[in-house]
């Protein structure tokens, strides 16, 4: 094992299976046999960023408190947005599915434009609000903000956990926010958006809809994510279920555990 975790001689990223077993002198499969009892895996590897927030405790403590905890009385809406996401057709149709043979799409396409969703996911009940933007400034953003202004029923508190993205901090959102005493902005630490629920349904709506999608026309993809979300509202919706207590995610953070084992 000594081996595995060293870095491979010659200059190479990483060990491949065969090269390891040659270097210790043993059988590619008993390599294999060896990697998978201790969990080793050389060819798999994740990306991280650790955050230089200097209110990083704070800012996890209170997200993951509106997440596990959320107050009475008020809705809690995750907000941000999918910029840029481009309407594209491909040059040339492609084949179906049959057995033995995916479906085809060609690597090349042309563009049509682009738009924008400004899109909340409420962790009570995981229903989304979207709205359509040719461009994402803090005056498309104030639109969005009155739209669910106009949605949310009286008598409830709103507090929105947000980006760090220019936009939300604009001098014209503070004004706004200060005219509606109701809202409440919680900003999650920087390099974090992993932490807002609503980056969940835009993953969900990139494979869903967004990447083998063919849009002749901004209009068009538009009205394909609209109708994304209309049945996901309808049915699919459910509260975010969010298990990693701030002690955990902290911990993570500070190299002691990681987020896929038990940090006790």
């Amino acid at each position: 094992m000594e081996t595995a975790l060293a870095p491979p001689p010659d200059g190479e990223t990483h060990w491949t299976l065969r090269a390891l077993a040659e270097q210790v002198g043993i059988a590619a499969s008993t390599a294999h046999t060896i990697l998978v009892r201790h969990r080793v895996a050389p060819h798999r590897w994740w990306h991280f960023k650790v955050s230089k927030d200097p209110e990083l405790e704070e800012k996890t403590r209170d997200i993951t408190g509106l997440y596990m905890n959320p107050p009475d009385r008020a809705v809690v809406l995750s907000i941000d947005e999918k910029t840029q996401i481009q309407a594209l057709a491909r040059t040339q149709k492609g084949l179906p599915m049959k057995p033995g043979q995916p479906a085809t799409m060609t690597h090349d396409y042309k563009r049509h434009g682009t738009t924008n969703l400004f899109a909340a996911v409420n962790i009570l009940d995981g229903k989304v609000i979207g709205r359509h933007a040719e461009r994402h400034r803090s005056q498309e953003f104030i639109a969005f903000l009155d739209q669910i202004e106009r949605t949310v029923p009286d008598g409830l508190d709103i507090h929105a956990i947000l980006g760090n993205y220019a936009a939300h901090m604009h001098g014209a959102v503070s004004e706004w926010l200060a005219e509606h005493p109701r809202w409440t902005f919680h900003f999650t630490p920087t390099s974090c958006s992993w932490m807002s629920a609503v980056e969940g349904f835009f993953g969900k709506l990139a494979s869903c809809r967004l990447q083998r999608g063919a849009y002749d026309s901004v209009e068009e993809i538009e009205k394909s994510i609209t109708e994304f979300i209309e049945p996901h509202n309808g049915k699919e919706a459910k509260a975010y279920n969010w298990t990693a207590s701030p002690e955990r995610l902290i911990a993570a953070r500070q190299g002691e555990c990681h987020l896929s084992e038990s940090c006790d």
